[in-house]
């Protein structure tokens, strides 16, 4: 017993550079003294005395502010620092050289007996304010980052951080007596974010070079036609208020209004009219087809009259009638 009171007051030393003398150590660290209550309460409750165990810890926790169920497991060389807030559940195990800092919660988070709580490895640092929910498995020199919310099994060497916690870097499952840097963890989703930002430009930049090169390869048959002469713009303002003349004698509304019409081109003097119909077999194609040409022809200055039919915007059927 007196080896182990030596250990744990060593270990306090080893975790803790503010530990200054033994006496200080002794009467002023309340995770030490949680830990030395926890053995007591831990034997009677193993012994069956299940009240006086729960008793134990309840003033265990009046004393310390740190809250350890008398059935949790707890390995040699255990260090809770500061310790305020702390929370062991019932069937939470723990390995040897584990370092908790405040505010740290192994919980449960179900109401059926059994298997519960972590099960926490040997040489594992807890910043402060983490909580590890449900029967996971925190792997051997793992470390969880201050404010974590850990609810899967961490992998040997890992190091996890936010909410939920995820994994930062590589697992480094060998290594041995290297403290969790709290000021220097990284966020994996500022660094996600980062990466998606970074392949956004790089494909901005892609598409900014192919069209350069599409703008060079481009038929000058698809480029931009120029802009109507007034005498052509004249005659398009004339041929579309022909075209409101050519009536659906179905619903007794012209094809303007309809919306039937798709474009009118004009170019000199011939007139190239498209219309999308509502179905691929209308009845009246022939009849629209007619009255078009009609209307348009009676106009001054118009040599020619071309229909179009659009049944969908990849399948085109000209009318040569």
């Amino acid at each position: 017993m007196l080896k182990r009171i030596h250990e744990d007051i060593q270990v306090v030393f080893d975790k803790d550079p503010a530990a200054k003398t033994v006496w200080e150590v002794l009467f002023c660290y309340p995770g030490l003294h949680a830990v030395w209550i926890h053995r007591l309460a831990h034997f009677l409750w193993e012994r069956g005395f299940l009240f006086l165990g729960r008793l134990v810890s309840h003033i265990n926790r009046w004393l310390t502010g740190i809250e350890i169920h008398p059935g949790a497991r707890i390995g040699r060389r255990f260090f809770i620092d500061h310790g305020m807030g702390v929370v062991i559940g019932e069937t939470a195990e723990i390995g040897d050289d584990v370092l908790l800092y405040q505010g740290v919660v192994l919980g449960g988070t179900s109401l059926q007996k059994g298997k519960r709580h972590p099960t926490i490895g040997n040489n594992v640092v807890i910043g402060a304010g983490a909580i590890i929910l449900g029967p996971v498995t925190i792997g051997d020199n793992a470390r969880i980052g201050a404010g974590s919310v850990v609810i899967r099994s961490v992998p040997a060497g890992a190091t996890v951080v936010g909410v939920p916690a995820r994994l930062v870097g590589q697992p480094e499952p060998t290594r041995v007596g290297v403290d969790l840097e709290h000021g220097k963890l990284p966020d994996p989703v500022v660094k996600a974010i980062s990466e998606a930002f970074e392949r956004q430009s790089r494909l901005e930049e892609r598409v900014q070079a192919l069209e350069k090169r599409l703008a060079q390869v481009v038929p000058e048959s698809r480029a931009p036609k120029p802009r109507l002469t007034l005498e052509e713009a004249e005659l398009l303002r004339r041929v579309q208020a022909a075209l409101r003349e050519v009536i659906d004698p179905e619903v007794g509304l012209s094809l303007v209004d309809l919306g039937f019409i798709h474009d009118v081109a004009v170019e000199e003097k011939r007139v190239e009219v498209r219309l999308a119909l509502p179905e691929s077999e209308c009845p009246f194609m022939d009849y629209f087809s007619d009255q078009i040409r009609r209307r348009v022809m009676a106009l001054n200055g118009i040599e020619h009259v071309g229909v179009t039919f659009l049944d969908e915007p990849c399948c085109v059927r000209q009318d040569k009638s």
